[in-house]
């Protein structure tokens, strides 16, 4: 027999038994709130008639690409981060003039405008997974395309989140496009859980950038019935249908707790006996910069410059980027900001650039390597950047850091050191992501001031696994062992040069791994601002010689269960309980 209780939203329900979905976890916050599913995508109709001007219904497809990618770039314009990143580059796809030639030859063979677009879109699709790498978590970014070009066609609205329920709810979907991300409401969506996705994909970007819990790979989730309340917990990676009363009250004096702890600690990050750690943030654009001081971030630890460039049919000038990169780094004077330069290829072409394509794009010419067929984006970027040094009056100069990406030998790093000094460019540095520049640290260092290991690109470098692949999630998991010996093989050769090492990364942002590249010797950790307060809480709260420990024990481990089973086991039980680290 059924009781009747009212719901979050103030509706009364039929008690169902609790049951618990699992997936992967992105985070550690929970929620507690009706369920909201994202609405499927439209139909195309299988017998949609020929076209019988084909001309004119390409007119027609046109218009509608022209269009959606409008509302795209609307929309990024309209957000920030790796948000606005990912939109840019996904309305890019709605000005592709070769998606248009291959609707049109479908329409020449007789396909109807929404058939046509549908078909030319899978081929594409097609394409991309067959790339592999980062490229092919595009695909979700071509099929919302797709989906909002077809509903214009079939004179419907474009796919949206559309909701009746007045408080918080949680976002469901079988997989969240950045179009759909960027329609969200963070003052109304406590979670995101998808059936599909990795813990290194586009959603998790998504959810880490808005600070909320997230679940990914969780089967059956579309299925629960729009209103149903549910319990997400990213650190478990679970996701309760009808939780009981007690657990509802559990969660939600958690969730309050955790917040009201962790506002109460401003200070600069720091070990519990007083080791200075600096706390940097990532950031893509200016409103990213204001939310990193509002979370008090003693600098950035990674400013990408991508933003600028994608979406343009040609490159910035040196005027633009000078004052694009001011207008970052103006509110942050007196902290390090660390710059990377231009980040491009493999997922993120840029219409400009005079490119072939490739095999295997995500192992392309991408990052630094750019240089070698189009040296003037580089050199515009660090004439840009050293002006900057140069022009800023001393009350608002920034200290000023530059760095690499996809750096992969000795001989590369020496080159950009070179290029950047005779910029003006005083501290330079590089990213670790690639496996050689990690086996050869020591020698890489030697060329420079400075090292950011970007953990998720090595580790999908190291373990030979699609960092957007959910199915191969436990091959990206941040406590692999190869991946542990990588970072720490690099934080080694820093210590032994005297030379900074930070990490920049998901790891950076996890509070229990924050504590094990601490014992490691890394200098600084930058993350997402909605990530800082718990790192900063966790660190506080563990002496050094408890990091260095934790360090210790994970070096032998076979697994990353037993790696992160080890550090969780050194580590203070009260903060485990408040953050959920179990």
């Amino acid at each position: 027999m059924t009781a009747d209780r009212p719901d979050q939203s103030g509706r009364t329900a039929s008690r169902r038994p609790p049951r618990v979905l699992t997936g992967i976890g992105v985070g550690r916050g929970v929620a507690v709130a009706p369920v909201v599913v994202l609405a499927p995508p439209p139909s195309v109709p299988t017998d949609e008639p020929s076209a019988a001007d084909p001309a004119s219904a390409l007119a027609r497809v046109e218009a509608a690409f022209q269009a959606v990618g409008a509302n795209l770039a609307a929309r990024a314009a309209a957000t920030d981060g790796a948000l606005a990143d990912i939109l840019d580059a996904t309305a890019s796809m709605a000005d592709d003039p070769a998606m248009l030639a291959a609707v049109r030859r479908h329409l020449d063979e007789g396909h109807g405008p929404a058939t046509a677009v549908t078909a030319a879109a899978a081929g594409f699709a097609d394409a991309l997974r067959a790339a592999g790498g980062r490229v092919a978590d595009r695909v979700t970014d071509l099929n919302s395309v797709r989906d909002r070009v077809v509903a214009r066609l079939l004179g419907l609205g474009e796919p949206e989140l559309h909701d009746t329920l007045d408080g918080p709810f949680v976002v469901a979907a079988a997989d969240l496009a950045p179009a759909d991300a960027a329609a969200l409401d963070p003052s109304r969506v406590v979670a995101i859980v998808t059936e599909q996705g990795g813990p290194l994909g586009h959603t998790a970007i998504v959810a880490g950038q808005l600070g909320l819990p997230c679940v990914v790979r969780v089967a059956g989730i579309t299925d629960v019935p729009a209103g149903t309340l549910v319990a997400v917990d990213a650190s478990a990676g679970t996701v309760t249908t009808d939780p009981p009363p007690e657990q509802v009250a559990v969660t939600t004096a958690r969730r309050h707790e955790v917040a009201r702890t962790l506002s109460l600690d401003t200070a600069p990050g720091a070990t519990a006996d007083g080791i200075p750690v600096a706390l940097l943030a990532n950031v893509g654009t200016q409103a990213d910069t204001r939310r990193a001081v509002e979370v008090t971030a003693e600098g950035i630890g990674l400013l990408r410059t991508e933003l600028l460039f994608t979406g343009r049919h040609t490159a910035p000038t040196v005027e633009e980027q000078t004052a694009a990169y001011r207008q970052v780094l103006e509110p942050m004077a007196g902290r390090r900001v660390i710059v990377r330069t231009l980040d491009v290829g493999a997922d993120k072409p840029l219409p400009f650039l005079d490119r072939p394509s490739e095999v295997n794009p995500a192992l392309g010419v991408r990052g630094v390597r750019l240089d070698r067929t189009h040296p003037q984006l580089e050199a515009d970027q660090l004439t840009a950047l050293g002006a900057l040094v140069a022009d800023l009056p001393a009350d608002a100069r920034s200290d000023l850091w530059v760095m690499a990406p996809m750096v992969a030998t000795t001989a590369e790093a020496a080159r950009f050191a070179y290029e950047a000094r005779a910029h003006g460019i005083r501290t330079v540095g590089a990213m670790v992501e690639v496996p050689s520049a990690a086996l050869q640290a020591s020698a890489v260092l030697a060329e420079l001031d400075f090292a950011s290991v970007g953990t998720n690109d090595l580790a999908q470098y190291t373990m030979a696994a699609d960092r957007m692949a959910g199915d191969l999630a436990d091959l990206l998991d941040l406590w692999q062992p190869a991946v542990l010996e990588l970072v720490a093989r690099t934080i080694r050769a820093g210590v032994e040069l005297d030379k900074p090492v930070g990490i920049c990364g998901e790891s950076a942002g996890d509070p229990l791994m924050a504590l094990v590249l601490v014992g490691m010797g890394a200098t600084s950790l930058s993350m997402s601002p909605a990530a800082m307060p718990a790192v900063r809480h966790c660190l506080r709260a563990h002496p050094m010689e408890i990091c260095r420990e934790m360090a210790a024990v994970v070096w032998d481990a076979d697994d990353a269960a037993t790696a992160r089973t080890r550090a969780l086991g050194l580590a203070d039980p009260e903060v485990v309980a408040l953050l959920g680290l179990r």
